[in-house]
């Protein structure tokens, strides 16, 4: 059985925090992720880590899904690349939920190193196209087999930390498309929100047969994610491409920070 939260002074204050928190993640996951950082703290501060990183990851899921259907024009002209990523994403999540499961609370010491490196990559990903003389493509450009199979082995990287915590892991999925020579942000923005739906869902699953989510405050939650999903989509696609990719490199060294600090 889950662990009742410590009563709080206010409850109304708490479960507006929780909201906020909830809407602005959806926002922050479908500009570039990094919601997590959001609801994971919020939630923390009436549950215990383990819980409140399940419980997270439920009240993120609807508006990552949300973010994903916000992007869905874009997403349908990438859609056979997403799906050969799609099976690495759903095997990485699982094993990523069932070390949280095992090892609740353990959260690794590379997490501010990993965010800030992939912070760094997608920085430097268009000046050094630039410097190769690289011109972008499109996902409608295959890529080689030997590009394609270390997309696939990163992809499960980033699955496996993405179902254990995964704040951060839209920043190495488009940090990695980035390097691939995608140029469309928006494109690369429905993949990642996609894809990161997938890993998110899984991980629920195991989450919930644990009985670590707690669903007064995740339902609540998701209800206002759902909104800043929608909502961060349209932000995203209205921006200019080189604001958008400026906002995740600024939200990616915030991260690094933050969990550096921590």
């Amino acid at each position: 059985m889950y662990k009742s939260p410590p009563e709080m002074p206010d409850a109304n204050v708490v479960l507006l925090v929780l909201i906020l928190a909830a809407f602005f993640a959806g926002i922050l996951n479908s500009i570039a992720g990094g919601g997590t950082l959001l609801t994971f703290p919020a939630l923390l501060s009436v549950l215990s880590p383990e819980m409140a990183n399940a419980t997270s990851t439920v009240a993120v899921l609807p508006g990552s899904i949300a973010g994903a259907v916000g992007y869905r024009q874009e997403l349908w002209a990438a859609r056979r690349f997403a799906l050969q990523m799609l099976p690495a994403s759903l095997l990485g999540g699982i094993v990523g939920a069932l070390l949280l499961v095992q090892y609740p609370a353990e959260f690794g010491a590379l997490v501010p190193w990993l965010i800030f490196t992939a912070a760094v990559l997608f920085a430097i990903q268009a000046p050094l196209n630039k410097l190769l003389k690289r011109k972008p493509t499109d996902f409608t450009v295959r890529p080689s087999r030997a590009l394609l199979a270390g997309l696939i082995l990163f992809q499960f990287g980033v699955a496996i930390y993405g179902g254990y915590f995964g704040a951060g892991i839209g920043i190495l999925m488009l940090s990695a498309l980035g390097f691939m020579g995608i140029g469309d942000i928006n494109k690369a923005n429905g993949v990642k929100t996609f894809l990161a739906s997938a890993i998110n869902a899984v991980s629920v699953v195991i989450f919930i047969q644990a009985n670590l989510v707690y669903w007064p405050y995740a339902w609540v939650m998701a209800l206002a994610a759902i909104a800043g999903g929608f909502v961060g989509a349209k932000v995203a696609k209205r921006m200019p491409a080189r604001y958008v990719r400026w906002l995740v490199v600024v939200i990616g060294f915030g991260l690094a920070a933050v969990y550096a600090l921590k």
